[in-house]
């Protein structure tokens, strides 16, 4: 599953640490993003439907601006919990919680994707960028903001042979291909982390006494995006595998188009021409491989064994189809 998973943020927890339900609400809104890339890329992964989720532009920035809102959270988060101090104890304890998760990734994927596992996805990088950032909480502001520039600049100006080995590939600087279900690496990711710790430092403080800082959500939406924020890890571990089991069930029942068929799907669509809606074209399409399973001639057609004849009745069914769409 080539995609970019957001996870939870690591709360380096602090006694009597403020919450502000803002952010578990922000992180709440940003698992409904992943909600929706993962359910697309799973129909995809499932042959449920015809777009290439990971090939697709578009669907490829979202996940990337989906990880990237989760690792700026990250970020926020630390400083919000460490402004009275950084509670050792809760701190490694979430750290390990997060670690164990991404332990428990990787294993899973080693069986399910041996070809293709996670060997450092999110929360691998979320529990790493979580060590590194704790000196940045500290330091003065302005060597935070230039240290997450440089985050993100590095990995197009940092190149070596010696970097382009596997077991140094999750550092962010090789430029081999790389094959991972969830590939995150700590640059320039961790320039996200930076950023929410930039962020966090210019805005805390402005917050206390604010409506903002005491907004709480009444909206049953709002209120149940709060709880997922506060409970992200837990979603995390857990949406992927309820999302598979359902859609698995789906197939058992309607079973997707065999390869075959995709594949016919699409030379039929490239056939149309430009004068034929993309929408008019589908269902003509779909129409022909109904008439051609009907006639007996679905599996001639796949394994192309039809006659002058039947391709003429094959062109006719197209025709026909075109005429009642």
């Amino acid at each position: 599953m080539n995609q970019i998973a957001p996870s939870a943020p690591i709360a380096a927890a602090a006694s009597e640490s403020p919450r502000f339900a803002f952010v578990d609400v922000a992180r709440g809104g940003a698992l409904l993003a992943m909600f929706i890339y993962h359910f697309a890329y799973d129909l995809s992964f499932l042959g449920l439907i015809e777009t290439d989720i990971v090939a697709e532009p578009g669907w490829r920035i979202f996940a990337r601006c989906i990880a990237g809102s989760f690792l700026i959270i990250v970020g926020f988060s630390l400083v919000l919990a460490t402004r009275k101090g950084l509670n050792r104890q809760a701190y490694l304890r979430r750290l390990a919680m997060v670690a164990g998760a991404a332990a428990l990734v990787s294993l899973g994927t080693w069986f399910a994707l041996p070809g293709n596992f996670i060997y450092f996805g999110i929360l691998h990088q979320v529990a790493v960028a979580s060590v590194l950032a704790l000196p940045f909480l500290r330091l003065p502001l302005i060597v935070a903001a230039l240290s997450a520039v440089v985050a993100f600049a590095l990995p197009s100006f940092v190149a070596h042979p010696l970097l382009d080995a596997p077991w140094l590939s999750w550092l962010g600087f090789s430029h081999a291909p790389i094959r991972s279900a969830d590939f995150v690496p700590v640059f320039p990711w961790f320039g996200c982390v930076l950023t929410g710790i930039v962020l966090a430092r210019l805005l805390l403080p402005r917050l206390s006494g604010t409506a903002l800082a005491a907004w709480r959500p009444a909206n049953p939406l709002a209120r149940i995006a709060a709880w997922g924020g506060r409970h992200s890890l837990l979603v995390y571990l857990v949406h992927q595998p309820v999302f598979i089991a359902m859609l698995t069930l789906v197939t058992l029942v309607a079973p997707p188009p065999s390869p075959g068929e995709r594949a016919f799907r699409s030379e039929c669509q490239r056939s149309c021409g430009p004068d034929i809606p993309e929408q008019l074209c589908r269902a003509v399409c779909a129409c022909t491989i109904d008439r051609l399973k009907r006639e007996q001639l679905w599996q001639k057609v796949l394994e192309d064994r039809l006659s002058s004849e039947e391709g003429g009745r094959m062109g006719a069914f197209a025709q026909a189809c075109l005429r009642e769409h």
